[in-house]
């Protein structure tokens, strides 16, 4: 229970105001759903695919390469094969026959490894391709997905703009009119509950955000509105409901 303050009926009544005016902001809200939630979670997948995708061609652009340095490096193999084979025919003596005959193995051996890497590398080719092709028919859906909701959104702002606005401004000049230690209060109460609820009537005897009994001592202190009077349980500001009816005037 808040200690006495001056001219507290009038903090009620402006208590009970911002919350009438914000639980107004928040059924907006929920008209909107999860879809400003999904617009931002297909945005942050989007930038996420289209990061990959420039990564796979990257990836797919150095295995190409690799495959290219493999057949220029089989090319220059079958080159000097070709150039010691003539070698091979002007000869003079057996260390010289056995040398270009090593080297001639020795480039075969350069031949078949290049041949292998290039069987390996166009395996993890074909894998990337696969990858960057599944990549990109995802992202296709991705922004397909967010180009239905960001329309199923627009249409919604478009509907509740002017009364947003409306709103916004109402609850800004409610704000104005209360202290900030009462704001700052009623705010951390509002983002304790779902229903953003932090000023609350008395409904049948209970409080209207938790539903626990209000001793019937302390409905009639609510009713005096000499104080603020906060459940015990819930913590939410309690007012006479007989200021719902002047609100709803």
């Amino acid at each position: 229970m808040a200690t006495k303050t001056a001219n507290v009926e009038d903090v009620i009544k402006n208590l009970l105001n911002l919350q009438t005016v914000d639980s107004s902001l928040d059924e907006l809200q929920v008209m909107k759903g999860e879809l400003p939630i999904e617009v931002s979670d297909l945005e942050d997948e989007i930038e996420g695919l289209t990061t990959r995708i420039e990564k796979l061609k990257n990836n797919v652009k150095e295995v190409e390469t690799e495959v290219s340095n493999h057949n220029a490096n089989i090319t220059d193999s079958k080159a000097l094969i070709e150039k010691y084979e003539k070698q091979l025919d002007d000869v003079k003596n057996n260390r010289e026959f056995e040398a270009l005959t090593k080297e001639i193995e020795m480039q075969n051996l350069e031949i078949q490894l290049s041949e292998k890497k290039i069987g390996e590398t166009d395996g993890t080719k074909e894998r990337r391709k696969e990858a960057l092709s599944t990549a990109k028919v995802k992202l296709k859906e991705k922004k397909a997905d967010l180009e239905q909701k960001k329309v199923e959104l627009e249409k919604i702002v478009k509907k509740t703009e002017k009364e947003e606005k409306k709103l916004n401004k109402a609850s800004a000049a409610a704000r104005e009119s209360l202290e900030e230690r009462l704001i700052k209060s009623y705010d951390r109460i509002r983002n304790n509950f779902r229903n953003g609820l932090a000023v609350v009537s008395i409904k049948r005897g209970s409080c209207g955000g938790c539903f626990n009994r209000i001793p019937p001592q302390l409905q009639i202190e609510i009713r005096k509105r000499n104080q603020l009077i906060t459940c015990e349980h819930c913590g939410r500001v309690i007012v006479d409901d007989a200021l719902l009816d002047d609100e709803a005037k």
